[in-house]
């Protein structure tokens, strides 16, 4: 680490980007027209729109085509709901299917109560799009904050370098590829860690740390890692206290630096041993580490006994290795060269350190959470080295890519018709739920539960009969939790043969109704003393980068 990496940041505070720190113009803004000039606050503000409407627009598109399904729009659906009605967030879907007992909630399955600021949205609006929308909300609320930092990495800058920078992370921010992914994937409590890891890393830039520390909380409850994250922060504070020559302004950061790195860790510690747990989690639940340890202290006594094991684990499946990489590579290595980039650290090695070969690929909303990080640390590089023509030029590059890359993963079929149109299998599954009554119990195929949240109580069909009413499911397409179509299609035969009838079938869809009381082979309802599992990740899982 260099001594420019932990140097403290210029006073900046009250600049704007749009001039330098002698307030002077180039001669070359001067003869620029002043049509082609907007004001910065009206590019802050197209940028954000043009952020929130490629997110919205990417969700809604997956919405109209089923792509998202009951895991997980439809369990954080039934959850914002709960908090939209003064309750906790119960979702029946993840319940049933992962056998929790009753009393469970997602605060037991992930500790993010922050996602409870989602509720107004459905007193305006009791529709699972409300969540589309709020996180298209929530990821364009970055824009401001990212377009803040750039002009302070680059206060040392002229004008129009300093207004090209705030401009390009903008538009790398917003149109950046883990957030096009993110969205295509439905909600998430990525929504909220984006724009509150960016909100902590700029208000600890205008050593406003009060604020800094006060967004670090809320980090804190958007997941229960976060905390180690928000700890790492504490540490870069350490760091880059160590060389500020005033005193005034270095026992501020060490005092606050020294609280986020011990608080941090301890709010996630007893979001994981305390809170979870007491509201219906299984301890270990998802641990997914099992090449460490059976546990974390077993884990921790083998690393400190053989630290190789470290290493062989994160070579155990090519993937690990190629996920960095392209993280990495795709910003030219910039992020390396600062210290914000170990703020990063925790967070990757939960995921290549991972057995779960789910979080090994770029295909899901993980990356989102690195993304606010990655790109503040490598804007600080950029902006100590504004005034050398390769490292602009690496900027520029690195933004093309990132930029570019994001076609492939979601930007370019916005503009393909046929990408906005169900597929017969779930357009069959659209014109089944519109058949199921409010208010009734059913057991919904995944692409199809989010269609029924809303007004019906639903659970997955999987593997376990539930005796509901109605079962909406497919015979002749694999859906989740299934491993193979012939076991959906059993199912259907097991049901009609113990009191289900079809009511309606088309295109490999069946929507069957129960008739009478007969119990159904293997049915099934958790109670007290029900066990949670995880469901075996498929073979195909875990052997491409880009889909997981």
């Amino acid at each position: 680490m260099s001594r420019h990496d932990v140097a403290p940041y210029p006073d900046t505070e009250g600049t704007t980007g749009t001039e330098n720190a002698k307030g002077t113009a180039s001669a070359e803004d001067a003869a620029r027209p002043t049509a082609l000039r907007l004001p910065y606050r009206a590019r802050t503000v197209a940028f954000t729109l043009l952020c929130f409407a490629v997110c919205l627009a990417i969700g809604a598109q997956q919405w109209t085509t089923l792509q998202l399904g009951g895991f997980d729009l439809g369990i954080f659906d039934q959850g914002v709901r709960g908090y939209a009605h003064f309750g906790l967030p119960v979702s029946s879907l993840k319940s049933h299917h992962h056998e929790f007992p009753p009393g469970f909630s997602l605060l037991g399955d992930h500790f993010s109560p922050v996602i409870a600021l989602m509720a107004p949205l459905y007193w305006l609006w009791d529709d699972p799009r409300s969540l589309l929308l709020g996180q298209a909300l929530c990821f364009a609320a970055g824009v401001p904050l990212i377009r803040r930092i750039a002009d302070r990495c680059f206060a040392g800058a002229d004008r129009r370098t300093a207004r090209r920078a705030a401009d390009l992370a903008a538009l790398v921010y917003g149109l950046g590829w883990p957030l096009l992914v993110a969205s295509r994937g439905g909600f998430h409590e990525v929504a909220f860690a984006v724009p509150l890891t960016l909100l902590m890393l700029e208000r600890g830039m205008a050593r406003q740390y009060w604020a800094s520390a006060l967004a670090g909380l809320l980090l804190c409850c958007t997941k229960e890692d976060m905390g180690l994250a928000v700890g790492a922060y504490g540490l870069v504070l350490l760091l880059r206290a160590r060389r500020e020559p005033d005193a005034d302004r270095r026992r501020p950061a060490v005092r606050w630096g020294l609280g986020l790195l011990l608080g941090g860790p301890l709010a996630s510690a007893v979001a994981i041993a305390k809170l979870i747990p007491a509201m219906g989690g299984a301890p270990g639940y998802y641990w997914n580490y099992e090449g460490l340890g059976e546990d974390g202290g077993s884990a921790v006594a083998n690393v400190l006994t053989d630290p190789t094991l470290l290493v062989s684990t994160f070579f155990d499946a090519p993937l690990k290795p190629l996920l960095l990489l392209w993280l990495f590579g795709t910003l030219f290595l910039l992020p390396l060269r600062s210290a914000t980039v170990l703020i990063a650290v925790p967070l990757l090695a939960e995921r290549v350190l991972s057995s779960n070969p789910n979080h090994w690929s770029i295909a899901r909303h993980y990356d989102a959470f690195l993304w606010p990080i990655l790109l503040v640390a490598a804007l600080e590089v950029l902006g100590r080295h504004h005034d050398r023509v390769l490292t602009w030029r690496l900027g520029v590059a690195a933004a093309a890519v990132t930029v570019a890359a994001a076609l492939p993963l979601g930007a370019a079929n916005l503009f393909v018709p046929a990408y906005w149109q169900p597929k017969v299998s779930e357009a069959a599954l659209q014109r089944g739920a519109a058949l199921v009554p409010d208010g009734a119990s059913v057991e919904a195929d995944n692409q199809a539960a989010p269609r029924l949240t809303a007004r019906a109580d639903v659970v997955l069909v999987d593997e376990t009969p539930r005796g509901r009413e109605y079962v909406l499911i497919r015979a002749d397409k694999r859906s989740f939790p299934f491993k193979t179509d012939r076991e959906q299609a059993a199912r259907i035969e097991l049901l009609l043969a113990h009191g289900y009838r079809t009511v309606w079938s088309e295109d490999g869809v069946f929507l069957l109704h129960r008739e009478g009381d007969e119990p159904v082979p293997g049915e099934h309802v958790p109670g007290p003393d029900a066990v949670p599992y995880q469901e075996e990740v498929p073979s195909d899982v875990g052997h491409n980068l880009f889909r997981g």
